[in-house]
């Protein structure tokens, strides 16, 4: 789980915590090793031409409070990701995952139909296709690997898929401050035995093809100690039009705490400046701004149960990126039961509110909250559950 929060999660230096102790045996000495229980088999990946197959399944309903309608704003949850269908069923995502690790040569393609890809793909920006790169990762090159073509950023302590998260939701700081993926090359090379540097050369964000003359920088680090990581990531580049002054920025900085086996937490902070290279009637160009921090914590409970929760507030100064200059804030609290086969189901309350009249409710007013109660159920295809 911890994986999916180190938003350079899905870099290729991603962490997991210590894997849980087993408990010692209150077997007898005496006891003869026939009798002893075996162990259980390793499960054997699913292969297509040498690529390990796997995949999910992400469905949902959710309940708005607000009631908002499809003439107000297409009958949705208020600056959510992915799961904003209001008070309908919902369908996620369905996603299917071929990988061959680096060892030299590797590749992976991540293929995502419904909400999910409708958001973070627009058309001709390899719709379907959540990552597609190769890698080269040589032996003799001491840890060094570059990937060249499509993958999810670098950035944000959630990533994309939800089994993966602690919530079910996605946080105000992943929908609303950092990029979804990147196009281009990236390299990351071990500098100690738990630190880890990163370049990218990307075509700015969410982005195929550059339209600004310029290519986006990202610095990547990662340093994994067995009680906590520490990730920082840096974007800069012309990444809006019409020229390559449009520079936008993104600082963002993520702390996961792994205490024990059973409780993990994070703190993630985010800053970017958006200069949109747009005349104010005096000459000077737009320079907006935008900054947040998000706290969240998970206990695994005793077998399959666990909960989780998260609190953030965003600061959009100029409304660079929801729309509204705004100050948004949100809790959560979600509680989470795995299935034996691989069936994990999620039910969470979210509150949202501003200091703007930002919230759609029902069809023709405006509000400064947001409640919503929402069930998730996603279903895990591989032999590693």
């Amino acid at each position: 789980m911890a994986a999916g929060i180190s938003a350079a999660a899905q870099t290729q230096t991603t962490s997991t915590p210590p894997a849980p102790e087993q408990a010692p045996s209150t077997a007898p000495a005496s006891t003869p090793a026939a009798t002893a229980p075996a162990a259980a088999p390793t499960p054997v990946p699913w292969r297509i031409i040498g690529l390990d197959v796997s995949g999910f399944l992400d469905g949902y309903y959710s309940y708005n409070a607000n009631n908002p309608t499809e003439a107000a704003n297409g009958k949705t949850n208020d600056y959510y990701n992915f799961n904003d269908d209001a008070n309908q069923p919902g369908f996620n995502a369905a996603k299917l995952t071929l990988n061959h690790d680096p060892a030299w040569f590797g590749a992976h393609f991540d293929f995502v139909y419904g909400r999910t890809n409708r958001l973070m793909n627009a058309v001709n920006q390899l719709y379907y296709v959540e990552q597609a790169y190769i890698s080269a990762k040589p032996k003799n090159w001491k840890g060094f690997e570059v990937d060249g073509g499509k993958w999810v950023t670098s950035a944000g302590a959630e990533v994309i898929e939800g089994k993966d998260n602690w919530n079910y939701s996605r946080s105000l700081l992943f929908a609303w401050a950092i990029p979804y993926w990147h196009f281009g090359a990236r390299t990351s090379m071990p500098v100690s035995k738990t630190d880890t540097i990163g370049l990218q050369l990307v075509n700015g964000w969410n982005n195929i093809t550059v339209n600004t003359g310029g290519v986006t920088v990202g610095f990547t680090n990662a340093l994994v100690e067995p009680k906590y990581t520490w990730n920082v990531n840096v974007y800069t580049g012309p990444s809006n039009t019409p020229s390559q002054n449009a520079y936008r920025n993104l600082f963002d900085t993520t702390i996961l705490l792994t205490p024990n086996t059973k409780f993990n937490a994070y703190i993630n902070f985010d800053y970017a400046q958006n200069n949109n290279h747009i005349s104010h009637g005096n000459g000077n160009d737009i320079t907006s701004h935008l900054d947040g921090l998000a706290f969240a914590a998970h206990e695994q409970l005793k077998g399959p149960h666990a909960i989780a929760g998260r609190i953030e507030f965003l600061d959009d100064q100029q409304g660079y990126s929801t729309g509204t200059a705004q100050t948004l804030k949100e809790f959560t609290g979600t509680y989470e039961y795995k299935f034996k086969f691989g069936l994990i189901s999620r039910l969470e309350y979210r509150r949202d509110w501003s200091d703007q009249k930002s919230f759609h409710k029902s069809g023709d007013s405006m509000t400064d909250a947001q409640s919503t109660v929402s069930a998730g159920m996603i279903l895990v295809l591989t032999p590693h559950r």
